[in-house]
């Protein structure tokens, strides 16, 4: 009876290995596909409708994206705007959902009714663009990140994480001469790293990513992010004209120019994951136990 119970479960990680390997590699060939594409010439592109490993190096569709410091200067307003924008949402976020886990605060449940009903219902597209016309943040990199400062589903996942957290430790905390402050970053915060590597890595990705609201506040082509120039690149790629901004004596490379774009917008944000892998399911998971 043992023995079959043995068979039973190596034939089940066999099967269970496999089915594992070809969702792996669905998932994987494709990235590798477009950074193999983004080496590979043009005329070898058009040929083959699938690349893993060019026949021919080619390094004319990052040239071309290269050929100008505008690509570096849209870099680093996506790089200042992704950390400022991530160390003020986590910081707002970290003190709302602090105030909103404390089951003795008047309200609590008003105004997490008013959260979970921005999740469904936003004011719009036209009323958020007044708003921020108002408020004086047009052709503003500020624009960029007051308007998503705080997003509901991260904030109830923190809120849940806090939750969590032993009452008696506040409590000790609060026997020692600590205010709330003090308990919130000497004592919560300290505690809570998964659910604030995995809230981060959230909003990194969310500011990186920045393309309608660059496009709807920034007037200004000199402040656009990167992900706003690399579509650009991509219109001009495809023979349509948009500015002067890029060496017209580098031609573009057709299809192989959208790969490369690809692979630069992706790899940056990409790398920030191996440093928070450790954290992110633990985050996402305990944060989202208790409601």
């Amino acid at each position: 009876m043992v023995e079959d119970r043995t068979l039973a479960g190596r034939l089940f990680s066999f099967v269970n290995m496999a089915l594992l390997t070809i969702i792996g590699l669905v998932t994987v060939l494709p990235f590798m596909h477009v950074v193999a594409g983004s080496f590979t010439t043009s005329a070898e592109m058009a040929v083959k409708k699938f690349i893993l490993i060019p026949t021919v190096w080619s390094f004319d569709a990052y040239t071309f994206i290269f050929s100008t410091n505008t690509i570096f200067k849209a870099m680093s307003v996506s790089v200042g705007v992704t950390l400022f924008g991530t160390l003020f949402s986590m910081f707002t976020t970290a003190l709302m959902a602090y105030g909103l886990s404390r089951r003795d605060l008047d309200g609590r449940r008003a105004i997490m009714f008013l959260v979970v009903f921005t999740m469904l219902f936003s004011g719009g597209l036209i009323p958020t663009f007044l708003v921020v016309k108002e408020m004086g943040l047009i052709d503003s990199y500020l624009s960029l990140i007051i308007p998503s400062t705080i997003s509901a589903f991260n904030l109830i996942i923190m809120r849940n994480f806090f939750q969590n957290i032993p009452e008696g430790l506040e409590e000790s905390a609060k026997i020692d001469g600590c205010n709330d402050f003090g308990i919130l970053f000497r004592i919560v915060l300290p505690l809570s790293m998964p659910a604030i590597a995995t809230i981060s890595l959230f909003y990194a990705v969310t500011y990186w990513n920045t393309y309608m609201s660059a496009i709807l506040y920034l007037d200004s082509s000199a402040k656009w992010p990167i992900q706003v120039l690399l579509r650009q690149i991509v219109v001009l790629a495809s023979g349509m004209e948009f500015g002067s901004d890029l060496d017209s004596a580098v031609p573009p490379p057709d299809q192989t120019i959208k790969m490369a774009v690809i692979v630069v917008a992706t790899v940056p944000i990409l790398m920030v994951y191996p440093f928070l892998q450790k954290y992110f399911a633990k985050g996402a998971l305990i944060g989202s136990i208790k409601g």
